[in-house]
């Protein structure tokens, strides 16, 4: 469980990463707010991706496998 965390993780960075650089709105001059941003996007993107992956996990344990 724990590597499966660690994983989404670093996959919600590299999205998060990737669509902070890309964003081609201003920024923010305080640098604080950048990295309150930062996390808050991240946060966001693993929350939808966990929920994504355990919500399913959890559906095909629940449904019988025909053989």
């Amino acid at each position: 469980m724990k590597k499966t965390i660690q994983n989404i993780l670093v996959i919600a960075s590299v999205i998060t990463t990737a669509g902070f650089l890309l964003d081609g709105d201003a920024k923010e001059p305080n640098v604080l707010m950048r990295f309150v941003e930062y996390i808050l996007m991240l946060a966001i993107i693993f929350t939808i991706i966990a929920g994504f992956y355990f919500g399913i996990k959890a559906l095909t344990k629940r449904l019988p496998l025909s053989k």
